[in-house]
């Protein structure tokens, strides 16, 4: 079954149209598992982060979008801030996002990886789809593609 995201999220990405298989990470002002994630083989995925929908602080900034870009990741789906906008504005890389704030997370290593996470109103499940185009971003279950 089609999800549709509620309408809570920006652009920031040089791609605005972008679409893979979810990877999924749930961590709470804190962007260590963001890092870990990030640095391992995209092949096309989107990585969906639960940041809690926190606007005290970034989950992600310029070096760590670059990270994705080396690695193959497609695009970022962050329930949650970016920081250094314009610099990932000119990368090869869709980035959706709450909003911008300079102030950077903390760096624990908390959180929880490969699980559900639900936020705007979908469940996002890892190896379901997720496509994001200007209007916005759906998911559809493995099987439906």
């Amino acid at each position: 079954m089609l999800q549709v995201c509620q309408p809570l999220f920006r652009h920031y990405g040089g791609h605005r149209t972008f679409h893979g298989p979810i990877a999924t990470l749930k961590c709470f002002e804190d962007n260590s598992l963001v890092s870990d994630q990030l640095g391992q083989p995209g092949q096309g995925r989107i990585l969906v982060v639960d940041g809690g929908g926190s606007l005290r602080c970034a989950m992600l900034g310029d070096i760590l979008a670059q990270k994705a870009v080396d690695n193959g990741w497609a695009g970022i789906l962050m329930f949650g801030c970016i920081r250094d906008a314009e610099e990932i504005g000119k990368m090869e890389l869709g980035v959706l996002a709450l909003a911008t704030i300079p102030r950077k997370s903390v760096k624990k290593g908390r959180g929880d990886s490969g699980e559900p996470v639900t936020f705007a109103g979908v469940t996002f499940r890892p190896g379901e789809w997720l496509y994001a185009d200007p209007d916005g971003a759906v998911v559809l279950p493995q099987k439906a593609r």
